[in-house]
């Protein structure tokens, strides 16, 4: 992995701080980005992997603001990165594999992450 990334990049601080102690909106918040971010990533892989840049630029654009609310500012930056390269149209593919790897790996793990946190948060309500 690269050292841009850290293994875990999550700071739920603003989610924190709009809940304003209502475990209920956190518990929806994650919900909804525990059902969107894996569809994306998929949608991501299986562009990346046939070639279709457009899509995966689209995609990862659509990533972007969903990784800045759930605090994960190094992941982020790093699928803006894979966004840029597919816009340009024809990238280096194993460039583009390369880098969406590092996001992915760390975007699951903070998935498992966010898991956790939402049964614990269910368990409170």
């Amino acid at each position: 992995m690269s050292d841009n990334l850290p293994p875990q990049d999550l700071d739920l601080s603003f989610l924190y701080e709009i809940a304003d102690g209502s475990d209920e909106f956190i518990v929806d918040s994650i919900g909804m980005f525990l059902t969107q971010t894996p569809e994306l990533l998929d949608a991501i892989t299986n562009a990346i992997n046939a070639q279709d840049w457009a899509t995966a630029a689209s995609a990862s654009h659509k990533l972007k603001p969903n990784l800045g609310f759930f605090g994960m500012p190094q992941s982020q930056a790093a699928i803006q990165e894979v966004e840029i390269m597919c816009k340009g149209g024809a990238p280096n593919p194993s460039e583009v594999k390369a880098k969406f790897a590092e996001v992915k790996s760390v975007v699951n793990t903070n998935l498992v992450a966010l898991e956790r946190i939402k049964q614990e948060k269910e368990a409170n309500l």
